[in-house]
């Protein structure tokens, strides 16, 4: 079956701390890879966003020391500061990964630790 690319999204609440920002990082990838069946050959890049509270630790750097299930030390990885938006909620990161996936699969989102508010038609219970 032929593969094209998709994005994947996802988000993960956390407090300013670096073991909080690490636990929600590595709990979101793993359950997006996991999810969608990715191996690192299947990603082409991840794009995380943080809400300018966040400022104890970069989630690339987070990404590349959590135990994700796949070595994504080869992956191009990318942190931006999230806009700021009046009535945004605060302590969120968010991620965009651009991966291959079998054509016409339904890609899983993964929104967890509070970001369930983001996308509640994302949720699965």
């Amino acid at each position: 079956m032929a593969k094209r690319l998709y994005g994947l999204r996802g988000a993960t609440g956390a407090a300013n701390t670096k073991e909080s920002v690490q636990a929600g990082v590595t709990e979101m990838c793993r359950r997006l890879f996991a999810e969608n069946g990715l191996a690192a050959q299947d990603i082409v890049s991840v794009h995380f966003t943080l809400t300018n509270d966040l400022t104890a630790l970069n989630p690339a750097f987070a990404l590349r020391c959590g135990d994700v299930g796949i070595d994504v030390s080869s992956c191009a990885l990318f942190t931006s500061q999230e806009a700021a938006v009046e009535g945004a909620p605060s302590g969120m990161v968010r991620v965009l990964v651009h991966a291959y996936l079998e054509d016409g699969v339904s890609p899983r989102h993964v929104y967890v630790n509070g970001a369930e508010k983001l996308r509640p038609d994302f949720v699965r219970k």
